[in-house]
Order: C-alpha cells, then sequence, then structure tokens
C-alpha cells in the first residue's frame, strides 16, 4: 500500500484561498484524468468540498507522488503552486487513513461532528468509480471510511454536534428557536457565490425565507446562484442577484445577512451596519458598553469605599456562598475582617490604616470565633444591589460571518439590536458541543478502524502470492500425474483418480499451515516482507503473481459497477 493524500483545508488555509482554489465538477473529472495518467499514480480519488480539496493516490514513489499530486492540484484549482504550496498538507499509508477516517467521523469538520462529510465522501468514491480511476485500494479505503463514520455516529453521541457549519450557525443566531420557525418569511442578503455561501442561501431558502438576496464581486455568479434557487423543486423562495456596491440598501431590507467572501479585509464595518439597522428602524444604533459592574457579574465592584474588599467573583466562585457569610470571611486577617464589617454596616473605613498589633488581631478574630460559634454564623444585615443592566432589544438585524479572515467587523457584537455569529463565536459554540467522552470514543473508534484496515491490506497484499504458489504446486501435482500415465499406461480410471488425489492432499496438507501462518504474519505491522519471502523460497514468476493481481482488481471492478447497476451504492 502507497496511499498518499495532498490537500488543504480550513484548517491549513483561509477560507480566500480555498474559495478561489474550489474544483468545479468538470475540473474533479479533469484532475482524476489527469492524475492516474501521470507516472507516480495508478489510483486516484477527489474529495472537495467547501472547507476542503484533498487528492487521493495509490502511488508508487512519494517525493514524486508528493509533487506531482501539488502540481496537479495547482494546475486545476487555478491557484498557482507558489501560493499554494505553504496550505498544503501531506498525509502518506497508516496517516492518510487516519486522516480519511477521522474526516469522515466529523473530527476534522469546522463544527465537530457534522455528518454532511459522510455524503461528499460517498459521492467522492461514486465519481471515482463512474471515471474507473478507483482501483482495490481506493475503493477499500473509502468504503471502510464510510462505515467508520457510520459506526461513529450510532456508537457515540458526537452527531449531538452533526450539523453543517452553515446550519450550526443559524441555530445560534435562532438562539434556541427552530431555524424554520426563526427564518419563515425572513429577507436574507447572502454576500458571496462561493460553495458555502451557495450552501447558505440553499440552506436558508429550505428553511423558508421569503427572498434570498445574492451579492457577487462575479455578477455571473451571483446570477447563477440566483437562478438555481428559483427553479428549484424543494422551495418556492424569491431569487435575484445583486451587484457588491448595492450591499448598503440591501442590507437595509434584510432581517438576516451570510457573509463569506474571498476579501483580505472587512466587507461589512461596524458603521456600515450601524446605519443599514438605522436605515431600517428610524432610530440610532446604541452601542453596549463593558461595565465593571457587568464584569463582576453585577455587583458593586471591588475595591471601593462603598464595594465589598473582597475579591468578589472569586469568593463567589469557589464558595458558592454569599459574599457575607463565613464561608466568605474565613482566613481572612484582622484588617481586611474589618473592612468587611464596615461595608456590611454600610460604614466606612480608611484602609490605609493597617497598623494594627497582633493582640488587637486576635482579640478580633477572638469575637469572630465567638459570634460564629453562637449564631451557627456571621449575620447577613445586606446583601449587595445587583446592577440592573439595560435590557438589550430583539434584533433588528442578524449577522453570520463564515469567512477566514473575518468578513464583517467584530466590534458589531456591541451594537444593540444586531447578533452576529462568527467563526470565532461558532468554535467556542461548538466547543462544548460535542462530550469530549464522545470524541474520545470517535477517536478509539478511528485508532481501531485505522489498524483493521491496515491489518487487512497487507493480508491482501499477500494473498496474490499464496495464490501463485498453490497454482504452482497444482501445475507440478498435474504434471507428475501425466508422467505417471505414461510410465503406468496400465492404470484403470479409478487408480488413476485416487492416486491424483492422493498427491493432491499430501501437497495441501503441506501448505495448508505455511500460507495460513504467512496470511497471519503478513497482517502485522511490519509483515509485507513475508510476500517477497514466500516468493523467494519458492522461486515464485513475478508475472505470475501480478497476473492474479491483476485478475483480482478486475473483479473488484465488476463487483463495485454490478452493485452500483443494481443500486446497492
Amino acid at each position: 500500500m502507497s496511499l498518499l493524500v495532498v490537500g488543504l483545508s480550513h484548517r491549513s488555509a483561509p477560507v480566500s484561498v480555498l474559495e478561489r482554489a474550489t474544483l468545479t465538477a468538470d475540473a474533479q473529472v479533469k484532475l482524476l484524468q489527469d492524475t492516474v495518467a501521470a507516472e507516480p499514480a495508478t489510483e486516484a480519488a477527489v474529495l472537495a468540498t467547501c472547507n476542503r480539496i484533498e487528492l487521493y493516490a495509490d502511488v508508487d514513489k512519494f517525493h514524486a507522488g508528493v509533487v506531482e499530486l501539488s502540481t496537479l492540484l495547482a494546475q486545476h484549482s487555478g491557484v498557482g503552486l507558489e501560493e499554494l504550496t505553504p496550505y498544503l498538507y501531506v498525509h502518506y499509508e497508516d496517516r492518510a487513513v487516519h486522516h480519511l477516517f477521522s474526516v469522515a467521523c466529523g473530527l476534522d469538520s469546522m463544527v465537530v461532528g457534522e455528518g454532511q462529510i459522510l455524503g461528499q465522501i460517498k459521492d467522492a468514491l461514486a465519481t471515482a468509480q463512474e471515471l474507473h480511476t478507483a482501483g482495490r485500494l481506493l475503493n477499500d479505503l473509502f468504503q471502510q471510511a464510510l462505515r467508520t463514520g457510520k459506526r461513529a455516529h450510532s456508537e457515540t453521541g458526537i452527531d449531538r454536534a452533526g450539523q453543517s457549519l452553515v446550519t450550526f450557525g443559524l441555530e445560534q443566531l435562532s438562539a434556541g428557536t427552530a431555524v424554520e420557525a426563526w427564518a419563515k418569511g425572513k429577507r436574507a442578503l447572502v454576500i458571496g457565490a462561493g460553495s458555502m455561501s451557495s450552501l447558505a442561501a440553499a440552506t436558508l431558502a429550505r428553511a423558508g425565507v421569503a427572498e434570498v438576496v445574492i451579492a457577487n464581486r462575479t455578477p455571473d455568479r451571483a446570477e447563477r446562484l440566483a437562478q438555481i434557487l428559483t427553479e428549484g423543486d424543494d422551495t418556492d423562495v424569491l431569487a435575484r442577484a445583486v451587484p457588491m456596491d448595492a450591499v448598503p440598501a440591501e442590507l437595509t431590507r434584510a432581517d438576516v445577512a451570510v457573509s463569506c467572501t474571498g476579501a483580505t479585509g472587512l466587507v461589512l464595518t461596524a458603521e456600515a451596519v450601524a446605519a443599514a439597522v438605522e436605515g431600517r428602524t428610524g432610530t440610532p444604533v446604541a452601542v453596549r458598553e463593558e461595565t465593571p459592574a457587568s464584569a463582576a457579574g453585577g455587583l458593586a465592584p471591588a475595591g471601593t469605599d462603598e464595594g465589598c474588599p473582597l475579591d468578589l467573583s472569586a469568593v463567589q466562585g469557589a464558595t458558592g456562598f454569599s459574599v457575607m457569610g463565613e464561608a466568605a470571611v474565613a482566613g481572612m486577617d484582622a484588617a481586611t475582617l474589618e473592612q468587611h464589617a464596615a461595608w456590611v454596616d454600610r460604614g466606612t473605613v480608611d484602609r490605609r490604616d493597617s497598623r494594627r498589633t497582633p493582640e488587637v488581631e486576635a482579640e478580633l478574630i477572638t469575637a469572630l470565633a465567638a459570634t460564629v460559634a453562637a449564631g451557627g454564623r456571621l449575620p447577613e444585615r445586606r446583601r449587595p444591589e445587583p446592577v440592573v443592566e439595560a435590557p438589550r432589544p430583539a434584533p433588528a438585524l442578524a449577522l453570520l460571518d463564515l469567512a477566514m479572515p473575518r468578513d464583517i467587523d467584530a466590534a458589531v457584537h456591541r451594537l444593540l439590536g444586531v447578533r452576529l455569529v462568527d467563526i470565532e463565536s461558532l468554535a467556542e459554540a461548538s466547543a462544548d458541543a460535542p462530550m469530549a467522552a464522545d470524541v474520545d470514543l470517535v477517536r478509539r473508534i478511528v485508532a481501531d478502524e485505522v489498524a483493521a484496515f491496515g491489518a487487512a491490506q497487507r493480508a491482501a497484499h499477500i494473498t496474490p502470492t499464496v495464490v501463485a504458489l498453490r497454482t504452482m504446486a497444482a501445475d507440478v501435482v498435474a504434471n507428475e500425474i501425466a508422467r505417471l500415465d505414461g510410465r503406468l499406461p496400465g492404470l484403470d480410471e479409478k487408480q488413476r483418480g485416487e492416486i491424483t488425489q492422493t498427491v493432491r492432499r499430501v501437497v495441501d496438507k503441506l501448505l495448508h499451515a505455511p500460507t495460513v501462518r504467512v496470511k497471519q504474519l503478513a497482517a502485522e505491522p511490519g509483515g509485507a516482507g513475508y510476500a517477497d519471502a514466500l516468493r523467494t523460497l519458492f522461486d515464485l514468476d513475478p508475472e505470475t503473481v501480478a497476473a492474479v493481481s491483476r485478475a483480482d482488481d478486475r473483479d473488484t471492478s465488476d463487483s463495485t459497477e454490478n452493485a452500483k447497476n443494481r443500486g446497492r451504492e
């Protein structure tokens, strides 16, 4: 096995590069054909999604394979090799298997556990099968990747985070309301017409928005996307394309906007968003100010004459008790204890006067202990009043920024009446979506499946050699029986049959234990050399072994084609 994958994804490249490197269906076909026509590769498959482009191949030379696959990716993606190279990653043999299985389980997705990738892997395999660029290795690899992904979703709770990035973002915007109920009748603006923006537009249309407006720097792509949405059978949404300079006006009309472009700078500034909301509501947009009180959990700030002298957030977070109870003051020195008492009584104390003698401190602590012993706890005469925060109005505009780097100014988070969800907030929201235990379980599943795949491939690698050995043994038996016929022409058919069966049983028994054992040994790590040893020991013709391999590949291809024709793929 010489499996090689060269690719780029959201983990290695910004959206600006990913969007430019997006492969059309025709480009994927040409890439596959050119890959198998290249010298190092015998099989090829392309996994192209909105967040990744990966080229898988069975190669006979690692370094030559990396160079060739990287060059082909650059050639067909339209991004120059020099520009693309810093964002490419390479995985080889077992690491390539581990990578694909992790992708299939959603571990490598932007939203961990999303299940959409399984359909994309299935499509990648189907395309490679139709073009006959997938042989035994890639057929086995992609089929087991699909089984691994399904196993992860059925045996763990990882698909609690199993939404596409767009769906997950819309769920964050809807803030607990079902996306369909939240989106119904809204006007949507989609900025960009790449793969991610197209997915967002289609998702919004299926969710029930009344209108989708697409703005893009290339008008043709926006118009094509609008046409697809309008002519779609699963929605009755109104869709239209507008130039980028129409975004400010369209933003004033929109209820929700999604942006994912290849821009290197901001597409929507905070000022532009504020102007759009003001144009929609007719009132200036207020800015939400962060106050010391809100940072301290809604209580009066610590360390002031009016505030508690304690670190309130530390005390409350550590104990869960009122800052005026015994848990809060345990271990407090006498000076701080007096300050705390003065705060409770609404008194004031000069905190600069910390000149206390040990005797005075001991008396104060003794008095405190006596009070606690008598009453069970310190008297709590007053609780600090929480700071009442101005209610935040319901969002007049919901924004979803799926670009890397960001399209929408992060300062928009502070605008009252606007709700912004971006990649950073999505990452925070999805961090706890699947439980850590579920992720660990999926990683163990991936590790088990990688080991099983490697063992199966190593065992399959020696099978042609074993078949060639048994074929040679059968030929030896046939030749010896023919010689026996010449020496003993008087044998009748019954006698001749008994002798033939006896010789065959002897040969089978002699070969049975070695061939079974060599398959077991070959399945273990480092077992690839057993096939070579077997060929050397029995002087097997390499061309005979190769012919068996080619016949097995044809059988695999025919079986796959028949299964597809029966609709089972």
